[in-house]
């Protein structure tokens, strides 16, 4: 990818919001390791910032390690004057933008409480605030950029959650509209041949997810055995980035773990984490008719 003008060696310019730890870090890492300059975004500056560990700046050092360009940008995600100073930046220094991916969201502590939505608390809505309204206000200011390429890949991070129950309606609501977000946004872009794709992932060795399997490791055995690392779903996407049929894939929800297959990408252990299809169900499947 990359606009006229840029050379087809040229590294790509990529941005990943909420990459401090997680998913996010994992995709970062992985891009670096495949010669990407990546924006780190995030809101975590010190390790007494948050409960899990992980900042901004270490991310973006340990992209550079990798072999790519990490640049570190502190930015909170619920605030559009920043993500709009952001995609500024990515313009006044590089000029161009090749993949955006939106991995921002809010994980608040009673997400995966037992019992109905009714006795949780209603803060479970901010994940439609950073998550689901930050991905389109990200894609939104990033836009331009993608556009003036005349190629690009915008991917929005979700889970089989889209489609079945899984914590509750307000994790639901929140992936099942970035999947359909990816759709819509798709129309828009493919005259400009920008690719928008949603991303199944499977269960992630994050922080999180591995702090719960040191804690109770007997219940949480045949989970692990399954779980792919964070920097999978990042593989993935720099396969994307190359793919000479992604155009064919703009508008899809895809699970992860089959289009690694498809492309041949394996997890940093060499092995192929299986799909989640056969329990979780399928992708939905999303009208071809347009109604401007």
């Amino acid at each position: 990818m990359g606009r006229e003008g840029a050379g087809v060696n040229s590294p790509k310019i990529a941005v990943i919001t909420g990459a401090s730890r997680g998913a996010g870090k994992g995709i970062a890492l992985a891009l670096g390791a495949a010669g990407a300059t990546v924006y780190v975004t995030g809101r975590t500056t010190a390790e007494t910032d948050a409960d899990l560990p992980g900042t901004v700046a270490q991310t973006a050092d340990e992209v550079t390690r990798r072999g790519g360009t990490g640049i570190p940008a502190v930015v909170d995600h619920s605030d559009d004057n920043q993500v709009a100073a952001l995609f500024r930046r990515v313009r006044d220094e590089h000029g161009r933008l090749d993949i955006l991916v939106n991995n921002a969201t809010t994980i608040p502590k009673a997400l995966t409480r037992k019992g109905p939505f009714w006795e949780k608390p209603l803060s479970l809505t901010e994940m439609f605030d950073v998550g689901m309204r930050s991905a389109y206000a990200a894609t939104y200011y990033a836009a331009p950029l993608l556009v003036a390429n005349g190629s690009g890949l915008v991917v929005n991070t979700s889970s089989f959650g889209g489609s079945c129950y899984m914590h509750g309606p307000a994790y639901g609501v929140g992936k099942a509209a970035i999947d359909k977000m990816a759709h819509d946004m798709a129309v828009d872009f493919k005259p400009f041949d920008v690719a928008v794709i949603s991303l199944w992932m499977g269960l992630l060795k994050t922080e999180r997810t591995m702090a719960a399997f040191e804690a109770a490791p007997a219940m949480y055995e045949g989970l692990a055995a399954s779980a792919e690392s964070v920097e999978f779903p990042g593989r993935i996407i720099a396969a994307l980035s190359k793919d000479e049929h992604l155009m064919d894939r703009t508008g899809r929800v895809l699970i992860g773990a089959e289009i690694a297959q498809e492309l041949g990408v394996t997890d940093v252990d060499g092995n192929q984490p299986p799909s989640h299809r056969p329990f979780l169900g399928d992708p939905p499947t999303f009208s071809g008719a347009v109604v401007d």
